[in-house]
């Protein structure tokens, strides 16, 4: 009965770290991916129209944007901020790598493309 109780009381344990989101910790989270997409909204269609700010500036800017959204989605929504070290280093250097790989691609993509005559 005691190792019943012991199974149950570390079970609950376990549940309780995962349990890091609440209804504010919802809400926040909502509410800073909202303020982001508002952001980008206002850089779409005020800041790089209206002239104030480089077309090239703007991508960047909206993929740091974009890659913060991310964060927060995968951190919270998936719960990756619950688990462990190594798990969420392996998957951020997966991820690290998956992003330098497409740079890669893209920055030789575009070389073939200004360099091969076409046939």
């Amino acid at each position: 009965m005691s190792e019943l109780h012991n199974e149950h009381a570390h079970n609950e344990h376990a549940h309780g770290e995962h349990a890091g989101l609440d209804k504010k910790k919802i809400w926040q989270v909502f509410g800073i991916l909202l303020a982001i997409t508002v952001i980008e909204f206002i850089i779409a269609l005020w800041a790089i129209p209206g002239g104030h700010m480089p077309q090239h500036i703007g991508n960047y800017v909206y993929i740091a944007l974009t890659l913060l959204k991310a964060f927060y989605i995968v951190a919270y929504f998936m719960h990756l901020k619950y688990e462990k070290v190594g798990l969420q280093v392996s998957l951020t250097v997966v991820f690290i790598f998956i992003f330098y790989f497409i740079v890669l691609m893209l920055i030789e993509g575009g070389y073939l493309h200004l360099h091969m005559p076409l046939v």
